[in-house]
């Protein structure tokens, strides 16, 4: 089997737009920077504009087509904002929607958790999710071809030291 990137590739993403959020450090940097070998065009965001501005400098000094912009996927209007700034990038077309973007918050006990943890936890890895590929359908429509990509978490799975919220969270 030929390695990605090479002349042999069994297939391409070429002409195709991703968004990718959390796209600066770990899993969502690395699926990017797939995203962009395969020939994708990939835009991303990220919380934090320090590290989203480095990550943009790297990319665009060896010359990866990525684009990007501060968004906090727990805050629905920024979400909002998001998919507007896509649809202005892509010229309203979207193909790949990758939801990475999560965390936690101090894996809080079940007993002592507050509304306000439960609430950023669930909003940051599922709300935004499922709101995110909402807000998505109408560029996946008129791109023909989409695809929505889910990043979960073996919390989701077996009971881990990361919390009680955080699993379920994670469990899409």
């Amino acid at each position: 089997m030929a390695a990605i990137g090479s002349s042999n590739q069994r297939w391409s993403l070429e002409g195709c737009t991703a968004l990718v959020t959390g796209g600066t450090k770990g899993i969502g940097c690395a699926i990017i920077e797939e995203l962009v070998g395969l020939g994708a065009r990939v835009h991303t965001c990220a919380r934090n504009e320090t590290e989203l501005q480095i990550c943009l400098s790297d990319w665009k000094s060896r010359g990866m087509p990525i684009t990007g912009s501060v968004c906090d996927v727990s805050s629905r209007p920024q979400r909002e904002k998001l998919i507007e700034e896509v649809t202005s990038v892509f010229n309203g077309k979207l193909n790949i929607l990758v939801n990475n973007a999560g965390g936690i918050i101090n894996g809080e006990p079940t007993a002592t958790c507050t509304e306000e943890h439960f609430s950023h936890v669930m909003a940051t890895n599922f709300e935004s999710a499922y709101h995110l590929s909402q807000l998505s359908y109408p560029l996946f429509k008129t791109s023909k071809t989409a695809s929505i990509i889910f990043l979960s978490s073996i919390a989701s799975q077996f009971a881990c030291a990361v919390g009680s919220v955080y699993g379920p969270a994670k469990g899409v």
